[in-house]
């Protein structure tokens, strides 16, 4: 990488690094100061119950759990199965291996009277499926719940993550046609309309990501046309800030982003934020600008290895190729203040080749990316 045209360049990527960074400093700093309130109240004998006060933020930091929660559906015991299984968390740090039992043994109580209904709200051409996948989800309780009553943490792990798995599987099922119609003034853009997996080979090694075309169609179909093309092939990471972010995507030459072949100007893609209970995308305005300063998107910024669409600091529409890997580190991002919620687009996550993110840096790159399935979600234009 020439770091003359690197740092001639740096405005165009430097508000996920530099203006975030900052942000998020003053955060920690505004973290500190509430930290301190709190324990000097608490010195002088004020209830604990005070740090209720305190942003709740989202808790949800596991990426196949966010994925299963972004899906477009509907289905009251198949969702309330995999939130009762989810968290389980708190009781196997604890320890506290009765009330594991017990949560799975109502999960088994839950499949076992609702199973009808929850095949009967599948579709027609998916029950065949269903059937074969709810008798796999009722023998993995049967091993998870015997995993719980012998105090086996590694087994109850491993056990948890296969019906979670299968959870999933049966919900993907109900996904139906498109959530929502994406603006006609964005009908040039390639859209992503479901899901693709990405496999992306690092100079450190594998990665694997999911990238979630239902919320964010218009970065995920921009991401993962780049990827059909190769765009992203032999490319740098530009830009590394430990614990935080890691940016690639800047083609070589005197360009900033993807230049299409047909019209010779450079593709912008708009920013693109769903909210829970909203029927589409808010497109190029941020929680700020909505006066949502409390949201928390439906892809957030949550976990290690979310994906994120750059922009320049001059505007909100002009990512073009650029993406970053959010570092996430919970010391250093504190519940409720995470500052690139809102702000930045998210459109997947990696959901497996952690140690390697972990290692990567600015003298690493992208050998290859490849669309290992979902390929056909993929749409050219509107």
């Amino acid at each position: 990488m020439d770091p003359a045209r690197s740092s001639a360049r740096q405005p165009r990527t430097a508000r996920p690094l530099q203006q975030l960074q900052g942000l998020r400093q003053s955060a920690q700093r505004l973290c500190g100061l509430l930290l301190s309130a709190i324990l000097a109240i608490g010195l002088l004998g004020a209830p604990a119950r005070v740090s209720a006060a305190l942003p709740p933020g989202n808790a949800v930091t596991d990426p196949a759990a966010i994925l299963r929660d972004s899906l477009p559906i509907e289905q009251n015991d198949l969702q309330e199965m995999q939130h009762r299984l989810e968290s389980t968390s708190d009781d196997l740090r604890a320890k506290r291996w009765s009330a594991l039992t017990s949560s799975v043994r109502r999960s088994q109580t839950l499949l076992s009277t609702r199973r009808a209904a929850i095949l009967a709200s599948l579709p027609s051409d998916g029950q065949s499926q269903a059937e074969g996948l709810l008798d796999q989800l009722e023998q993995q309780l049967q091993t998870l719940s015997a995993s719980a009553e012998s105090s086996n943490r590694d087994a109850f792990l491993a056990d948890r993550r296969a019906a979670l798995s299968t959870v999933g599987e049966l919900e993907a099922l109900l996904v139906g046609a498109f959530p929502f119609e994406i603006p006609t003034e964005f009908a040039a853009l390639p859209r992503l309309l479901g899901r693709a997996t990405v496999a992306v080979e690092t100079t450190k090694g594998p990665l694997t990501a999911v990238v979630d075309g239902y919320n964010a169609p218009l970065t995920a179909g921009a991401f993962v046309d780049l990827v059909q093309k190769g765009f992203y092939d032999g490319l740098p990471f530009t830009r590394a800030e430990d614990f935080y972010v890691l940016q690639t995507g800047d083609p070589k030459g005197p360009e900033s982003g993807y230049i299409d072949p047909k019209t010779k100007t450079e593709r912008k893609v708009p920013l693109e934020i769903r909210v829970p209970g909203e029927t589409s995308p808010f497109y190029n305005q941020t929680f700020e600008d909505l006066g949502r300063f409390k949201a928390t998107p439906v892809l957030p910024f949550a976990t290690l290895g979310t994906l994120g669409w750059a922009h320049s600091d001059e505007a909100l529409d002009d990512g073009s190729s650029q993406f970053f890997f959010f570092l996430y580190e919970a010391e250093l991002t504190p519940a409720g203040l995470n500052l690139v919620d809102g702000r930045y687009s998210a459109f997947g996550y990696v959901v497996d080749g952690f140690d390697v993110l972990e290692e990567l840096g600015v003298d690493d790159g992208i050998v290859s990316a490849r669309v290992i399935d979902g390929a056909e979600n993929l749409q050219a234009h509107g």
